[in-house]
């Protein structure tokens, strides 16, 4: 019936429920209190959450609900009645949503920002409830708050009715695959309790709602600050001849809501107490386990019988979601954190191509170059994000192509898993059909998804598009260089030694590579006498082979500064012509020409053999004795032979300051 619950009817409620407890005790002949309690701790749970737009009182229906319940202490009521003069809403009532807005935040504006979870009880059923806030910015609070429930209760203000809000808050319960939701038309004491404003806002969302998949849907009118329809039918709405919210929710059957019938047993950890024990404990995802039961093991593909199922309180004949148990096998198997206990002939799908529904959680913008961690069961592995399909705007469920993810936007995209996870569609099994995925930097999770289905390899999205293979006609790679250089933290240039033979380039060469190298760059070095053993091993020394030779350099060490790579070239390149046509095939912004000045005393002495072998007439065309060498006068850096250490400290400093690498 409608009422104003007088104030002084709950002073008392911490002794009411021990009253309650002794009129148990009498009813039920002398039940202990221990009895009794364990009796209620057998008691079923439903979790629960209230969804609704700004002010439309789902934090004021909980309190009321635990309020006409009994399950407030006298300092909680005090406290409620002390708040609700001080900064409550509802004028001379007293504020019930004062017990659900803690923080401070939410008392100043009237409104719920986080995720506040109460729990209560009565003799029928336990209750945890999640009050969700109304603003869309706080779309990711209300999907964490529904990830685990059973029922949905969408408050409609009946002088508003069926607003955006509505249809996004019922989007999103469907969406978490929410099976049983209950239309609160709140406030109907603002409309007088007229039944045809109860039936036009019923009527509109049925004709929304129609489009969603919700097998279970309610309808009660009430006023949550009033009472009415909330514990008790009320008198003010005679024409309404269902149950009180209260009744409803101790009464709704959620029993088969669960998947009792694909067997899911996803292996959290080993249990290995001593050497004659050996366990695989996790909590029942789905489906029931036996004593005996044949079973098979993935990936492995291993087959086994269980032997005993032992939970905390003794051995077991069968297990069921959500218990936590531990199963031994009859046989040793090679079972790990990750794998998955089923029934030989009913599998979960095992792929690593899947479509999903993705609710964006992060602040940042979804990047599809970044491979994710997905966390799927008890198992972890990569993930990358392949396409998006498409979003869906949850208000009004058009869908539309975008290129990335805000925070809290919603939609269908393609991921793939290094590798296979075993998983069924979230619309058969919540508990494997549902993933998060982590950032691989700072490890917050930044999306939360719901497993449509598998996707054959036939229709997995093209990684190439249009422009892609334009580029690839081209002979153009599809990594940018910049894209490398952020990779590599460094350019791909070329530094490119010159002097005579015995001058000491080699030496300076070798002992560059090793300095980058050792300070973590990524470095080739190429030099005459490794590539006259192979690549240009029919090559001669006349003018015309050593342009040849010189020519193939070149094009190999622009190849390798494409891919980000700095070369290191150690070659006499004798004239300017020759070492001006080798930067135009490197490219001049990236070659960079050192010239080792040594006197030809230090050659000789350096190289006496050589230089011996040629003033006899045993080699043809040397540089420097029968082939002129023509000092390079654009080069970079001059540097002497004598002073390689320092050498290497001004190479150094040059690499630096030119951007080509972060020497440290």
């Amino acid at each position: 019936m409608g009422k104003d619950t007088p104030k002084n009817n709950h002073n008392n409620t911490s002794k009411n429920q021990l009253d309650s407890v002794s009129s148990f005790e009498g009813e039920k002949g002398g039940l202990s209190i221990r009895e009794f309690l364990d009796q209620d701790q057998r008691k079923d749970l439903l979790r629960l959450l209230t969804a609704g737009s700004v002010d439309d009182g789902k934090s004021t229906l909980i309190g009321r609900l635990m309020f006409d319940s009994k399950m407030l202490y006298e300092d909680q009521l005090a406290a409620l009645e002390r708040d609700s003069k001080r900064v409550g809403h509802a004028g001379e009532d007293i504020d019930y949503a004062l017990l659900l807005d803690g923080l401070k935040a939410e008392r100043e504006q009237g409104i719920t920002i986080d995720v506040a979870y109460r729990y209560f009880s009565t003799a029928k059923r336990k209750f945890i409830i999640a009050d969700t806030p109304g603003h869309e910015q706080y779309t990711r609070n209300m999907i964490t708050g529904g990830s685990t429930a059973n029922l949905a209760i969408i408050l409609i203000d009946a002088r508003h009715g069926v607003i955006t809000q509505t249809k996004r808050h019922t989007y999103l319960a469907s969406l978490l695959g929410i099976k049983h939701v209950v239309v609160a038309i709140n406030k109907m004491d603002l409309v007088d309790f007229r039944q045809e404003v109860f039936e036009k806002i019923r009527k509109d969302y049925e004709t929304f709602v129609a489009q969603l998949d919700i097998p279970d849907i309610h309808y009660i009118p009430l006023s949550a600050l009033k009472g009415d329809n909330v514990v008790e039918t009320s008198e003010r709405t005679p024409w309404y001849h269902g149950n009180s919210l209260l009744e409803f929710l101790e009464t709704v059957h959620i029993s088969s809501d669960r998947n009792f019938t694909d067997l899911r047993y996803p292996v959290q950890f080993v249990l290995r107490p001593d050497i004659k024990f050996r366990g695989f404990s996790t909590s029942v995802a789905s489906g029931i386990i036996k004593k005996g039961d044949d079973i098979l093991v993935l990936p492995s593909l291993k087959t086994s019988k269980v032997k005993s199922i032992v939970s905390y309180d003794g051995e077991l004949d069968y297990a069921f979601p959500p218990q936590s148990v531990t199963v031994t096998l009859e046989d040793e198997i090679d079972i790990s954190r990750g794998d998955m206990i089923v029934h030989p002939d009913n599998r979960p799908r095992v792929e690593r191509h899947f479509e999903a529904m993705l609710v964006w959680m992060d602040e940042n913008e979804m990047d599809l170059s970044t491979p994710f961690y997905i966390k799927h069961a008890n198992n972890n592995t990569k993930a990358k994000i392949d396409q998006i399909r498409y979003k869906v705007d949850v208000n009004t469920l058009e869908k539309s192509n975008i290129e990335n993810f805000k925070l809290n936007e919603i939609g269908r995209v393609v991921i793939t898993t290094t590798k296979p996870l075993f998983f069924d569609p979230y619309t058969q099994n919540r508990q494997t059909g549902s993933f998060i995925l982590i950032d691989p930097v700072t490890h917050n999770t930044c999306a939360v998804g719901m497993i449509i289905d598998k996707l054959g390899s036939k229709n997995l999205p093209s990684r190439i598009t249009d422009t892609d293979k334009e580029t690839i006609a081209k002979g153009k790679s599809l990594v940018t260089i910049a894209e490398r250089q952020k990779k590599l933290n460094q350019k791909g240039d070329t530094i490119w030694i010159t002097g005579l033979h015995g001058s000491g380039k080699n030496e300076l060469a070798f002992s560059l590579e090793k300095k980058l190298f050792e300070n973590g760059a990524t470095v080739v070095l190429l030099d005459g006498s490794s590539l006259r053993m192979g690549l240009n091993k029919e090559l001669d020394f006349s003018p015309a082979d050593r342009a040849e030779h010189l020519r193939r350099v070149a094009h190999i060490s622009k190849m390798l500064n494409d891919q980000g790579i700095i070369t290191i070239c150690s070659f006499i390149s004798r004239n300017n012509s020759l070492r001006k046509q080798i930067a135009q095939i490197i490219g001049e912004e990236r070659f960079h020409l050192l010239y080792m000045n040594a006197t030809m005393e230090f050659c000789r002495n350096n190289k006496p053999e050589l230089y011996e072998k040629a003033e006899k007439g045993e080699i043809e065309n040397l540089p420097g004795i029968d082939l002129e060498y023509e000092k390079p006068g654009d080069a970079t850096l001059v540097l002497k032979p004598e002073e390689n250490e320092i050498n290497i400290d001004r190479i150094l400093d040059y690499i630096s300051a030119n951007k080509i690498f972060p020497v440290h």
